[in-house]
């Protein structure tokens, strides 16, 4: 695959995962309204992403759109663990 295709395919990934990591908005609202969500999955999440993010952006050649990918699911899977407590 060329380059470019493969440039392509990595922001079609990039915005199917902000749009996976952004649906936690529904289960923060819940939580903030007093309908409580159990914690553990968005807290996993938030951990894998930000693992995820240090690898992209640590690398010698840095892989922006890995890093882009996975920094919603770090912010929307705190918040939604923490309102979930």
């Amino acid at each position: 695959m060329s380059e470019a295709k493969l440039k392509i395919l990595g922001w079609m990934g990039t915005a199917l995962s902000v749009t996976m990591y952004v649906s936690y908005i529904p289960q923060i609202i819940n939580n903030l309204q007093g309908n409580k969500s159990v914690f553990l999955q968005p807290m996993a999440a938030a951990i894998n992403c930000t693992i995820w993010v240090l690898y992209a952006l640590l690398k010698d050649k840095k892989d922006y759109p890995l890093a882009a990918a996975n920094m919603p699911g770090i912010i929307c899977g705190l918040i939604a663990a923490i309102t979930a407590l």
